[in-house]
């Protein structure tokens, strides 16, 4: 099985941030023009968190309050659970399993090279049970390419 290296080397674009003096009115609507459900927070260009539907979800709608006048930093995830490119895929099933995420940002030598979302990794897997599944039906009929 692959690691999140795998996944970020077919991944187009970088990471899309935005700045956690932002309303979240602001931060959903980049979401859904990039089509993502969370944003790496960026604070003069240095991490501080990540904001998620699920964080607007439970923080300004289930609370009453206005994404309008609701900053990013007043929702944001500050410290969310991260990986390297090196994690394997099924590290990262693990964690998002147990910790209930579904986007993990991915640290090489303390630096953000990208972020990996459970659809990134469902994909991954598809795409190499796939290759492995036509390898085989090559090998049982005898077809080499």
């Amino acid at each position: 099985m692959g690691t999140v290296r795998c996944i970020l080397q077919k991944k187009q674009g970088g990471v899309i941030s935005v700045d956690p003096e932002s309303c979240v009115y602001n931060a959903l609507e980049k979401m859904e023009e990039n089509h993502v459900g969370a944003l790496v927070v960026l604070e003069k260009e240095k991490f501080a968190g990540m904001i998620t539907e699920r964080d607007y979800a439970r923080k300004v709608i289930l609370k009453g309050r206005s994404s309008k006048e609701t900053s990013v930093r007043e929702i944001m995830s500050e410290h969310p659970v991260s990986v390297t490119p090196d994690t394997t895929m099924e590290q990262c099933m693990a964690l998002m399993t147990s910790k209930y995420i579904r986007h993990l940002p991915v640290f090489d030598n303390n630096n953000l090279v990208g972020i990996v979302s459970i659809g990134d990794i469902v994909r991954y897997m598809i795409e190499e049970q796939q290759f492995i599944i036509e390898e085989l039906e090559h090998y049982i009929t005898g077809h080499q390419e």
